[in-house]
């Protein structure tokens, strides 16, 4: 009976080492199969590989706690020690199951292609340009991160406003590539700070903003958002800088200022009560309200609403219409109506980033930040 006990095959040593090697070869080959990835897995997934790699490769954490503002080693040190005791060779495993789940969904989601003849842009990474038709189209064009923007593409924004306003297409349009027009503002703009640089990040971003806005107060052509999903933050208060949107009736409208310890931005302070009333401002800009594209158009930020299935067929026969208009006559009569309001319109851009900048620095904002990575950071 005791010999039964403590006898193990000897046919199962073999197949348990045989395990553990192909186990250490998969993880291996895991880390090479995610240096191939095209598309950024995302955040989550991102502290999850992360989180997995040190678990297998150290075993539990045993860093020491990073401090509150150093928001990115925070979030990968609560994943990592949210593992707690997981075996390494368990680790191993999950992290080659990871990684394999990313390879196999990889072609969901891919960048739109554009053949030369539509007349593609250069020098763009973040957005596509083209003009075709007397129209430039600024598409934005990070669907793997639902279209969020960050330094680089408020950069390119800003260059793709300037040109298409000097160019000889009729009117712009700004779109999004995928299935979100855009999640708004990229919040690892606000990660990777440390204390010491607190001040110059956020009169950097200040300055950054007030630029941004101001190419859509000046935008010398109609410039028209074709809006194709939720669009959040920055890319919904812009809107009321537009002079049409038109919206897919699967779109939502977001901007949880309040949410994030923030306030708003876009010349929306001014704008927004103009245009929906100040009741439903302001419980959309103080009380981060998610309003419907048929609640938007109901309250006058949309134009108007078109069912998805015939939202770009409908749309940009109306646009290539548009296009054909008079240039001139169209560029002289948009200045126009803009030129009453355009001094105003830059004196609250300036007051709303410097209130903004305030908000940045402030123990409230940082502590909202801070919490909304520590959620994200959750497996």
């Amino acid at each position: 009976r005791r010999a039964q006990a403590v006898f193990i095959p000897t046919v199962h040593l073999h197949m348990t080492a045989a395990t553990m090697q192909v186990s250490q070869k998969d993880f291996e080959k895991a880390q090479e199969q995610l240096k191939l990835l095209k598309t950024d897995p995302g955040n989550e997934t991102k502290l999850k590989l992360y989180a997995l790699f040190k678990q297998a490769t150290e075993g539990p954490c045993n860093a020491p706690k990073p401090g509150m503002l150093d928001f990115v080693k925070k979030a990968k040190w609560d994943a990592w020690n949210s593992l707690g005791n997981l075996s390494q060779d368990d680790a191993r495993q999950k992290y080659a199951e990871l990684v394999a789940s990313l390879v196999s969904g990889e072609p969901a989601v891919q960048k739109e292609e554009v053949s030369p003849e539509e007349g593609r842009h250069d020098g763009y990474e973040t957005i596509i340009v083209t003009t075709k038709n007397k129209i430039t189209k600024i598409m934005f064009n990070r669907p793997d991160r639902k279209n969020a923007i960050n330094h680089k593409m408020y950069r390119e924004i800003i260059k793709a406003l300037q040109e298409a306003g000097k160019d000889d297409s009729t009117i712009a349009v700004i779109t999004g590539n995928g299935d979100y027009y855009s999640s708004g503002n990229d919040l690892n703009n606000f990660t990777n700070v440390q204390p010491g640089e607190m001040k110059k990040m956020a009169d950097d971003g200040a300055a950054l903003l007030k630029e941004f806005v101001g190419q859509f107060i000046d935008f010398p052509k109609p410039l028209i958002a074709v809006v194709n999903g939720p669009a959040i933050g920055i890319t919904v208060t812009v809107l009321g800088l537009c002079d049409v949107i038109y919206a897919s009736d699967r779109a939502t409208f977001h901007s949880p200022f309040s949410q994030l310890g923030q306030s708003p931005e876009g010349c929306s302070s001014y704008l927004f009560p103009k245009i929906m009333g100040f009741a439903k401002a302001n419980e959309f800009l103080l009380f981060n309200k998610k309003l419907t594209a048929a609640e938007a158009c109901a309250q006058g930020l949309v134009t108007e609403v078109f069912p998805e299935s015939t939202f770009q067929k409908e749309v940009w026969a109306r646009l290539e219409a548009y296009a054909n208009l008079p240039k001139n006559s169209l560029a002289v009569s948009k200045q126009l109506l803009r030129s009453i309001e355009k001094e105003k319109l830059h004196a609250v851009n300036s007051k709303e980033c410097e209130v903004l900048k305030e908000r940045w620095l402030s123990d409230e904002c940082i502590n909202a930040i801070v919490s909304f990575f520590q959620k994200k950071a959750k497996l």
